[in-house]
């Protein structure tokens, strides 16, 4: 074994060093009891087969830490840095602090920078880890969504690849992914977790431990998605089966958009007229129609479209696409007038308002019932407010979490106001959102729900949820991200008592 010597100033104590073996591995955690999973009938994967299995091997080979990386006696830590590989956030500083002078020196001379996606390779100097393995991840752009997903995938990856090159058996890896770069939180551990079991799955043998170490912050995110990746059960695989992304990536772990793969044809024209017989059977087509046919989505298959250039405008899919476009401009005109016009009277109600983040790092969306009075307010402006609010929101994954708490008649809308807000909102925001919570439901919300999402939005019919208290919120965001008015709270308290929701507790 060998013995590290860290100097430290006179009058300070030496920092601890905290060896793998003192941490306690995934695989020795009870399993979590997911007693809010609820799987539908005829799900979104097969019964089957499970893309992630219970391998108790590999979960004894990962571990999952809240602290300083730079304590950590291992083979090698991971500093997740920027282009100059300075100390510019709180992990580098630690390392760079810990490692003394010489790691500075190491960098200026040998390695110099660092470039996106790439790894280097210093000496761990005074640090209790051998080797520190450097490298940067990406800005996030939702225009560029691909290309971030990707790149991050390849941080992981090369920090994996690199450590086996060198014959190292522990390591430990921060989260790579960072807010400042303006990543998701939740999106960047998906794909940290992923790529980490497939390489474990095809070079376990070369690692023997894989630390996962977090902040508060990305703890809870870390904690809700490890056992999608590494079930410890039979029970946590077959849960996980229905709550996976449906990108699971490619053999490695990378992100596989479907757009982008290569597909090799028949000359298109021969079968042109063909198909056009038989559109509607096609399996590359997917089209869903709002009420009337205001809302349409389609997905096609790119790179026949590409080839086949223009279609007549009497083909029906032209049409669909016209009427596609058209939406996105009456949408884009409502966007632009949100931006403009006085929504003052709408907002200074305070029924809708964003409420911190979930567990998984998601924003969450409150809307008040009681507070919103569908008589006598003015429903273009609402509608507008709604889109000024949600629309950066909505770019990435969210949720809504609607409190029906002492409503009445008249905070009720109609079914042919949700049926409008709903067919001129974008797709975007249909498939963004993740849930819709609704908290202290009535008879009249559970019906409205049923039929709404029944008749009329489909899409989210198993996204909606109804919760009896607020306390059940609980197990799916912190109570410190939630800002409820007192009302809510009082009434909560008085017909389901204090601290009713037990975790794990069937609801």
């Amino acid at each position: 074994m060998r013995i590290v010597m860290n100097p430290e100033p006179l009058g300070q104590a030496p920092e601890p060093v905290i060896s793998p073996q003192q941490l306690s591995k995934w695989g020795d955690a009870l399993p979590s009891q997911h007693a809010s999973v609820s799987i539908p009938a005829g799900g979104a994967r097969s019964p089957n087969a499970s893309p992630f299995p219970w391998d108790d091997s590999i979960n004894h080979k990962i571990v999952l830490w809240e602290g300083d990386i730079a304590t950590l006696h291992v083979d090698a830590i991971v500093n997740s840095t920027n282009e100059y590989m300075n100390d510019s956030n709180t992990v580098s500083a630690s390392i760079f602090r810990r490692a003394g002078p010489r790691l500075k020196d190491e960098i200026k001379i040998d390695v110099k920078e660092c470039q996106t996606g790439e790894v280097k390779v210093t000496q761990g100097h005074s640090l209790p880890a051998r080797y520190v393995i450097h490298t940067v991840g990406p800005k996030y752009n939702i225009k560029y969504q691909t290309a971030s997903e990707n790149t991050l995938h390849m941080c992981y990856r090369n920090i994996l690849q690199k450590a086996k090159e060198m014959g190292l058996h522990s390591i430990a890896i921060p989260v790579v992914n960072s807010l400042k770069r303006n990543y998701p939180p939740d999106q960047g551990a998906h794909i940290a977790l992923r790529t980490v079991r497939r390489f474990l799955e095809r070079h376990g043998n070369s690692l023997d431990t894989v630390i996962f170490v977090v902040d508060k912050v990305d703890l809870g995110i870390y904690e809700v998605l490890l056992p999608l990746y590494f079930p410890r059960s039979k029970q946590e695989e077959d849960a996980a089966r229905y709550q996976l992304p449906s990108d699971i990536g490619g053999p490695d772990g990378e992100p596989i958009m479907p757009d982008r793969q290569i597909r090799i044809i028949d000359n298109p024209q021969h079968t042109l007229h063909a198909e056009d017989e038989s559109l509607s059977a096609s399996p590359h087509l997917e089209i869903t129609l709002g009420d009337a046919g205001t809302f349409a989505q389609m997905q096609a298959d790119p790179d026949r479209q590409r080839l086949l250039g223009e279609r007549p405008f009497t083909d029906p899919i032209a049409s669909i696409i016209i009427q596609e476009l058209e939406h996105q401009e009456r949408y884009e005109k409502l966007l632009r007038r949100s931006k403009t016009e006085d929504l003052s009277e709408v907002s200074g109600i305070g029924c809708l308002y964003q409420s911190g983040v979930d567990r998984l790092g998601r924003p969450v969306v409150v809307f008040i019932g009681k507070w919103f009075p569908f008589n006598k307010i003015n429903l273009d402006k609402a509608l507008l407010y709604l889109i000024n609010l949600l629309d950066p929101i909505v770019r990435g994954d969210y949720v809504i979490a609607y409190f029906h708490t002492l409503t009445s008649s008249n905070n009720y809308p109609s079914f042919t106001w949700l049926r409008e807000v709903y067919n001129v909102l974008p797709y975007k925001y249909k498939k963004n959102l993740k849930a819709f919570y609704i908290i202290h439901p009535t008879f009249w919300t559970k019906m409205m729900s049923w039929w709404f999402t029944t008749f009329m939005a489909p899409a989210i019919k198993q996204k909606v949820h109804s919760l009896p208290g607020v306390e059940y919120l609980y197990s799916v965001m912190s109570p410190d991200q939630l800002e409820i008015p007192a009302f809510i709270t009082e009434y909560d308290m008085t017909i389901n008592g204090l601290r009713y929701f037990q975790p794990g507790a069937p609801t």
